[in-house]
């Protein structure tokens, strides 16, 4: 491989958004490693969709289906984002792996109630998660991303409000 091809892979971008190096590393960093859990909880709420079962699993079958959705809509306009500021994001599940902060579940069995609970608690990380990034947003001055992540933060707690609701009178 010639020097001129090894320098421009290697080359940082210089995509164009009015926002600063400082801006482009922080949100960049921060919304990667959001994508990471969203991926994460996403796959998490699949799997308990799949293993539902119980008097209620038409029911939670259906809620998990829906949220599921609600979170894979989620990854596109974050990872494009992050690209839109110049970053590099997510390139593979390995890279999900190092990243995540929402932890997996690989048990055989989980009780629905527990699933529900630990998505309710994981759903309320990740809305904290996005506060967090709109913060940096903030100081940076990046009204687009924050738009996105108020949009995100109010289905977030959508989801654990049902969830919520769900296992009120329950010991979960």
């Amino acid at each position: 491989m010639n020097d001129d091809i090894r320098a421009r892979r290697a080359a940082p971008l210089k995509t164009p958004t009015g926002l600063g190096v400082d801006a482009t590393r922080d949100i960049s960093a921060g919304a990667t490693t959001l994508l990471a859990d969203v991926f994460a909880l996403y796959l998490k709420t699949k799997n308990f969709h799949w293993h539902m079962s119980g008097a209620n699993f038409r029911d939670y079958h259906l809620l998990l289906d829906d949220h599921g959705d609600e979170l894979f809509t989620i990854t596109d306009p974050l990872a494009e984002r992050v690209r839109k500021l110049g970053g590099a994001t997510l390139r593979s599940i390995g890279d999900i792996s190092r990243r995540q902060r929402i932890s997996d579940n690989d048990a055989d069995f989980v009780h629905p109630h527990e699933m529900l609970a630990e998505l309710r608690e994981d759903n309320g990380s990740l809305v904290a998660s996005m506060r967090a990034l709109h913060d940096v947003c903030d100081e940076h001055g990046d009204v687009a991303t924050a738009s996105l992540l108020e949009n995100w933060i109010d289905e977030g707690e959508k989801r654990v409000w049902f969830l919520f609701e769900i296992l009120r009178n329950t010991n979960s």
